[in-house]
């Protein structure tokens, strides 16, 4: 055997990681109005904040709705409810009352539980809390291990939460995602006011409170694969065969992949089939949901193949943000420098308060406004103007009292850089030295729309 490093510990000294039980024991599912109304009542009568989580059927039904709701309050215990036997849970609601919510990645099931008739007064995110607090990974079991030192099994998280009945492990999984979030909640809130970030995660908690997921427009253009597909026709016939896939899917509250992949979507709008068996022939069109509806799948493409071409989607959608950060040094280069300049700011205000860069500022926010920064140059004016637009494009009041200043700064260090003025191309005559078509230093070509 190796020798073992001095400030190692051997493997077979190394403690194990305690098990996560539940204390109290598996509750049986309330399904019932009076098993509601009963446990109800011991929820209002319990103290302090209350933990909630909630599965969703992800990848197996098209809707986003709840299919076990878990809570978990001092003085009640665990109540593992199913919501679909209710219209909804208003006296779950009532029973809650003020008290605060705890959710770990609370805009994953605030949707759902909205749905039922569920919508915090107050809340506490534990996820949000890591994250603030610059974990390197926050996801709920890795906050359990590091936090509470002990192991959060996930083996059941991405099973079919609409099978009925659910199975006893299932619901032993799920019971464990809220039997120690109150205690979670606890060591993190008071890191929080150790780290003088408390402040910061109440606004932050209040701003999910309000969250509402975002409509997206043209859908349909996040199909996999698409950008193989050539010419307008082909983006019509993949328009058309991912609204008709959705369509079904909706009725049949079946995720719509389920149906047909993404792949073979992309491959009948470019071979664009004419009769059942050329379609069923085609790359990824097996299975019964192929062959059940090849009906609608050739119905829309032939509705693809007869738009007119005024009507055929167009390869680029121009959108209300800016353009993508790797055009800017040709569009605007000195939008490219204010860019640059706020990026390199707002990335060392992140390392100096130990906070991750998307948390301090989202890169759209920061995007926006360099692209479009307020007109006056007046130092005082030009900065109250970046902390109206900050606002205005929803940063929190903490988030602008650290970023504005070294926004409004770029603003003006940016125009007061000569490198940084455009220089206007004049035919046949060669750029000067330092001039290129590249984008700004530090972001070569490809940098994704996501980045700072």
């Amino acid at each position: 055997m190796a020798d073992q490093a001095p400030d190692e510990t051997p493997e077979e000294d190394q403690q194990p990681v305690e098990l996560l039980t539940l204390a109290d024991g598996l509750p049986p599912v309330i399904d019932t109005p009076e098993a509601l109304a009963a446990y109800c009542g011991l929820l209002a009568a319990g103290s302090g904040p209350v933990a909630i989580d909630a599965e969703r059927a992800s990848g197996y039904r098209y809707s986003n709705r709840a299919y076990l709701i878990q809570v978990k309050r001092a003085g009640a215990g665990i109540g593992l409810i199913d919501p679909i036997p209710f219209g909804d849970l208003t006296p779950l609601a009532d029973a809650i009352g003020d008290a605060e919510w705890i959710l770990h990645a609370a805009t994953q099931d605030l949707p759902c539980l909205a749905e039922v008739g569920l919508r915090p007064v107050a809340l506490f995110d534990t996820e949000l809390a890591g994250r603030l607090l610059n974990y390197p990974r926050v996801g709920l079991a890795t906050l359990v291990e590091t936090l509470l030192g002990r192991h959060l099994r996930k083996e059941h998280s991405a099973v079919d939460w609409s099978t009925r009945p659910l199975p006893e492990p299932w619901l032993e999984y799920a019971a464990l995602d809220v039997e120690v979030l109150v205690e979670l909640r606890d060591l993190l809130a008071a890191q929080l006011e150790e780290a003088g970030k408390a402040d910061w995660a109440r606004q932050e908690f209040e701003h999910v409170r309000g969250f509402e997921p975002a409509v997206r427009v043209d859908a349909w253009r996040r199909t996999s694969g698409l950008h193989k597909v050539r010419g307008r026709r082909t983006l019509g016939a993949v328009r058309a065969l991912w609204e008709a896939r959705d369509a079904i899917a909706r009725e049949r509250d079946v995720t719509p992949g389920r149906l047909i992949p993404d792949t073979a979507i992309v491959a009948a709008a470019t071979a664009m089939p004419t009769t059942r068996g050329a379609l069923l022939g085609t790359s990824g069109f097996h299975g019964r949901g192929a062959a059940r509806h090849a009906k609608e799948w050739l119905a829309a493409l032939q509705s693809a193949a007869d738009l007119p071409e005024n009507d055929l989607p167009t390869r680029v959608t121009h959108g209300d943000g800016p353009p993508a950060p790797r055009t800017w040094a040709d569009k605007d280069p000195v939008a490219a420098r204010r860019l640059e300049l706020a990026r390199a700011a707002v990335s060392a205000l992140a390392e100096e308060h130990s906070i991750p860069l998307e948390n301090l500022l989202t890169p759209d926010t920061l995007r926006r406004v360099m692209w479009t920064p307020p007109g006056t140059r007046d130092p005082v004016d030009l900065l109250e103007a970046v902390i109206d637009q900050l606002r205005s494009l929803g940063a929190r009041s903490w988030q602008i009292g650290l970023t504005a200043p070294a926004l409004s700064r770029a603003v003006l260090d940016a125009e007061s850089t000569p490198a940084s003025r455009p220089k206007k191309k004049r035919q046949g005559v060669a750029e000067p030295d330092g001039v290129s078509d590249a984008s700004p230093e530090g972001e070569p070509d490809g940098v994704s729309d996501g980045s700072t």
